[in-house]
């Protein structure tokens, strides 16, 4: 193999760290064997250059590449989906490796590199994670200029030095396009991630759930409020309503569930104090967006549902910001059709019989009055035994809401939101479950609220006459500090709070100097996800037309042709003053002048001829000026080829140049 086709030890090591680098944001999400892989391919190929071991043939390849495929499909339970197909993606990274013989392997592998950056934003886009990103930008191309030193044995610093000034070049550029480029959409849609507590809620809703999701400390929205932020008792970001029983678990009328007249309501009348906010929500794959009821918003794109929601018509792929303006106080529906009574009253025949006994029993104590008859089974809830609990016991059986009454008594909101809904129901009143968040944790810093995944919560709505849909919340009756200070309060004494991630700052906020810094860390974070992520078509013209005036698309080519031209002058006069040859001290510099002189004067000097050999043969044809030839070679030759760095030598030979007239 030439040399020039040699991969050099430099560029292979800046590869094999590279790659694991590349690994590590991803190593919560793929099986525990991957990082094994990648740790037998290293050494596979360290063993390789050494001489020791030989590169893996056709059988041992295709062995390894069905075995890691089978893996994924054991390791996750299929091959479709998002984190199986970058499980995949970074297997076949690792497996190339141990193929690398010359540059071509070693160019693909890089290649494949720069993809594997791009996958961790399918995950994550905030700001530490897109420094982490650009970090490995700079390693990758650190490993593509290395290949480019054939021979290069020894790591020096001028070979990251290169890369980093390649990516400040491509900088500029970089701001340029991402100002004026247009915004466009995913080219593909991204499968649903396989942990749910990244995406929050589903369109259903099972006794565990919302549990599920109170194990996750990951944000799930932020919002800035324009004026005062509402107390926290009033933070119920409605998500889903959820009407419709089926096999044991909630679930949400889908469009083509409600009849035509019933999908566009009467517009409720607006009494009371309203809020504005903006809020920047993470990506769920799913179509609902959360918001405080009542919510309305001027927001392209963005419909409200039949049951007063916020909808969009895509699933949510990437952040979304949108703003919103909330009524807390105004009633919703205060008449409602037969066909949302039948809906929101129907349970399965023949289920749960205790439970109904129960209810038929409260109401007829509460003579008839749905409103009594609500609070007394609050009051049963609040002054009974029951208790709330992240590690509720199992509910089996075709009669669950009785095991939970009448047995258990332990569970989260989700189980007493649907042992209220069914103790309504089987009174006759209009009653259903709606889930999203409650709460969130005001950042001081810059007075946003932050709800996370563990404030997912689920709670009831029943509709009264007179009053339309009103809020009941059967978790606030068992566990108030639930409502008034959130999920760590409530679950102090059971110590189950984010029990499962020890390492969350969210634990340690009794640390002082621990929860400012991550105050300000998710305040950094905002203001990324407020100008970079969430900037859209519409931030883009409204930055141009205060910058330039009105824009059109013809004016926006020339921009950005003429910008992009701009930008690459430096870049070429910088590339052009570096290849101008090498550069020449001092003293050689004024011994070339004094021989442009001498050539001016008709004696031109060989490439060959030694400085002491050409003043000799002008000086046989010029014998006036012998004295000063052999004067300005001998002090050349001192400072060029003796070793002397004196001062005063120098400004001698400068003097004696500038007086020397031919």
């Amino acid at each position: 193999m030439k040399l020039e086709e040699q991969v050099p030890r430099n560029a292979l090591v800046w590869i094999i760290g590279t790659q694991f680098f590349l690994l590590l944001p991803h190593l919560s999400r793929i099986p525990w064997w991957v990082l094994v892989l990648y740790v037998a391919t290293a050494v596979w190929r360290s063993m390789v250059y050494t001489g020791r071991w030989s590169f893996p043939g056709g059988y041992v390849k295709t062995s390894l590449t069905i075995v890691c495929f089978g893996g994924v499909a054991l390791s996750y339970g299929t091959l479709i989906g998002l984190e199986p197909t970058v499980a995949l993606l970074l297997i076949a990274y690792s497996l190339k490796l141990i193929e690398l013989a010359n540059q071509r392997d070693a160019y693909m592998v890089i290649f494949i590199a720069y993809f594997v950056c791009l996958t961790e934003f399918l995950f994550s886009q905030e700001l530490l994670i897109t420094l982490y990103m650009i970090v490995a930008v700079l390693l990758n191309t650190t490993s593509l200029v290395a290949l480019h030193q054939p021979g290069q044995d020894r790591f020096t610093s001028s070979t990251i030095r290169r890369a980093g000034s390649m990516m400040l070049q491509a900088l500029p550029l970089m701001i340029l396009l991402f100002v004026v480029f247009p915004r466009i959409g995913p080219l593909w849609n991204v499968p649903l991630k396989s942990h749910a507590a990244r995406s929050g809620m589903s369109d259903f809703m099972k006794p565990g759930d919302v549990a599920n999701l109170s194990l996750s400390d990951e944000v799930a929205f932020r919002v800035q409020f324009e004026g005062e932020v509402p107390a926290r008792r009033e933070l119920y970001w409605r998500g889903l309503v959820l009407s419709k029983l089926d096999d044991g678990a909630w679930r949400s009328l889908r469009w083509r569930d409600v009849p035509g007249d019933q999908r566009r309501l009467a517009e409720p009348e607006l009494v009371g104090d309203y809020s504005d906010y903006s809020i920047i929500m993470e990506p769920t794959q799913q179509n609902w967006l959360y918001a405080l009821p009542y919510a309305t918003t001027r927001d392209r794109g963005i419909i409200r549902s039949n049951d007063f929601r916020l909808v969009s018509p895509v699933e949510v792929q990437d952040q979304k910001r949108y703003q919103v303006r909330s009524w807390l106080e105004v009633p919703l529906e205060d008449d409602i059709s037969d066909w949302r009574r039948g809906v929101d009253t129907s349970l399965p025949e023949l289920q749960n019989p205790q439970t109904r006994e129960l209810a038929l029993q409260m109401l007829a104590e509460a003579d008839g009055d749905p409103q009594r008859y609500a609070n007394a089974v609050l009051e049963m809830f609040r002054d009974q035994a029951f208790f709330y609990t992240l590690r509720p016991p199992l509910l089996q059986g075709e009669n669950p809401v009785d095991q939970f009454l009448f047995g258990t008594r332990r569970g989260f909101c989700e189980h007493y939101a649907s042992a209220f809904t069914w103790l309504m129901r089987f009174a006759g009143i209009p009653a259903r479950v709606v889930a999203g968040y409650q709460g969130g944790e005001i950042n001081p810093v810059n007075g946003t609220v932050i709800v996370h995944q563990f404030d997912a919560h689920a709670w009831n709505e029943i509709w009264l006459q007179g009053q339309g849909w009103v809020r009941m919340d059967p978790t606030f009756a068992i566990a108030p500090a639930r409502i008034e200070f959130g999920l760590e309060q409530a679950l102090a004494e059971e110590g189950s709070f984010l029990a499962e991630t020890p390492l969350s700052p969210l634990r340690y906020r009794n640390i002082g100097w621990v929860n400012n810094l991550r105050l300000q860390l998710d305040a950094i974070n905002y203001r990324w996800q407020l100008f970079v992520i969430s900037y859209d078509q519409d931030q883009r013209y409204q930055i141009l037309n205060r910058l330039l005036g009105s824009v059109g698309q013809t004016q926006l080519v020339f921009l950005v042709a003429g910008a992009w031209a701009l930008l690459l002058v430096p870049v070429i006069i910088t590339m052009v003053w570096r290849n101008r040859g090498p550069r020449l001290d001092a003293a050689t510099r004024l011994y070339l002048d004094f021989c442009r002189r001498l050539r001016r004067a008709g004696f031109e000097r060989s490439g060959h001829e030694a400085p002491a050999a050409f003043a000799q043969r002008v000086a046989a044809d010029r014998p006036a000026w012998a004295e000063e030839l052999t004067a300005i070679t001998r002090c050349y030759e001192n400072l060029a080829y003796g070793g002397s760095s004196d001062p005063e030598a120098l400004d001698e030979l400068k003097r004696r140049v500038r007086t020397f007239r031919a």
